[in-house]
Order: C-alpha cells, then sequence, then structure tokens
C-alpha cells in the first residue's frame, strides 16, 4: 500500500488492481482493495517468466481486464501490437 501510494502516486483505495513483478519476471503479485481490507494475490511460474512489456520507460502501465488476463495467462502483452479483429467486408 505504501509502495503505491510513495512510489507511484496513485491511490490504492480507488478500486484498481495494482500489478507487480519482480526482476526475474517469474513472480507476480497483484494488490486489491475491497472495502474492508486488503487482498494481495501472488502467482509464482515453475518454468517460463510473465511477459512483461520492457518498451516503455514508464514506471507504470494501464491494463484493461483483457490484458490483464493475457498477462497471468502468459501471453505476450504488447499493447502497441494490439489489433481489432478484421471482418470480411464486401467492396462495391
Amino acid at each position: 500500500m505504501t509502495l503505491v501510494q510513495e512510489s507511484f502516486s496513485l491511490d490504492p483505495f480507488s478500486g484498481a488492481l495494482f500489478v507487480f513483478c519482480n526482476r526475474n519476471r517469474n513472480r507476480l503479485k497483484i494488490l486489491e482493495w475491497d472495502g474492508d481490507g486488503f487482498w494481495l494475490y501472488f502467482k509464482r511460474l515453475e518454468r517460463g517468466r510473465f511477459r512483461w512489456s520492457t518498451e516503455s520507460n514508464t514506471l507504470t502501465m494501464l491494463l484493461d481486464s483483457t490484458e490483464l488476463s493475457c498477462l497471468i495467462d502468459g501471453a505476450r502483452l504488447e499493447k502497441k501490437l494490439k489489433r481489432k479483429e478484421v471482418f470480411e467486408r464486401q467492396i462495391s
């Protein structure tokens, strides 16, 4: 909680999830305020690494629920390559 407030100037009571990854990219922690207390979720990979974006020099990233799910499931998280699905079009 203190890390969120002091290092990132964010409000840990805002209802957002705060996700942290270690340097080896094999451990992930998620901090959540539920109105009554904090939940701390922890996941450690036995093999492999989380595909944490390293392209940006910013300390924080804003993720939507789909991107967070992809990160937790081990998919590559690269917001710049995110594309919308193309549906069939008719050209007249």
